[in-house]
């Protein structure tokens, strides 16, 4: 007499749903962000308005390319792509870094001018140089061929890219619940800071497993 078995999930089941997710939000908050191509700054990010007004050029090379940058970001962990095309991973790991130090620069302007207060402003300046020194990283260990330590910087990297992502995902509940004002400056911490955390206990599972 024989026993029915449920089929043992794939190994790469849990990594393929996580590709998967990651691929869907990136893509999603990039098109998202670019809304204001159609309704103007005005209509669809008037957080924004004053930004644009006073500082135009800062303002519109953040919102343009931060969205880029998030776009290309699950290219850099196709394994698929870095094993078959090496050159064109490194050639999109280039455009990567590159939209960091334009957007993040840009950033950083905008976050120490915010009207928002000085919290806020904190909490985004605080990002915009972190999100360009670890990347510096990322690609100073590409060039030097550690892939190992490329990885793991890149990881840092992509938890900062990814405060796109969360601050939209949070601020519509953080503005409903605590008004706009209290919600974007909570924000401005409750985008990154947890997913630093979290990167930083995944690249510390391995050595935890290894003790």
């Amino acid at each position: 007499m024989s026993l029915s078995t449920t089929p043992t999930p794939r190994p790469n089941t849990w990594k393929r749903l996580r590709s998967g997710i990651l691929w869907v939000l990136c893509i999603a908050i990039a098109l998202l962000s670019l809304r204001f191509l159609v309704f103007g700054i005005a209509e669809s990010m008037d957080v924004m308005l004053e930004h644009s007004q006073l500082r135009p050029f800062a303002t519109y090379t953040h919102i343009l390319l931060a969205p880029l940058v998030l776009t290309l970001l699950p290219f850099q962990f196709w394994s698929g792509l870095r094993t078959r095309r090496p050159a064109l991973h490194r050639g999109i790991g280039r455009s990567y870094a590159l939209g960091i130090l334009l957007s993040g620069t840009a950033g950083l302007w905008l976050a120490v001018t915010t009207p928002a207060g000085p919290v806020a402003g904190w909490g985004f300046g605080l990002l915009a140089v972190l999100w360009l020194g670890v990347t510096a990283q990322a690609v100073r260990f590409a060039r030097r061929r550690e892939i190992t330590r490329h990885r793991r910087w890149m990881i840092r990297s992509a938890a900062l890219t990814l405060a796109a992502v969360s601050l939209r995902l949070q601020l519509p509940f953080l503005a409903y619940g605590l008004g706009f004002d209290l919600g974007y400056t909570l924000v401005a911490w409750s985008c990154w800071v947890p997913n630093v955390v979290v990167a930083e206990l995944l690249l510390l599972r391995p050595i935890l497993q290894r003790a």
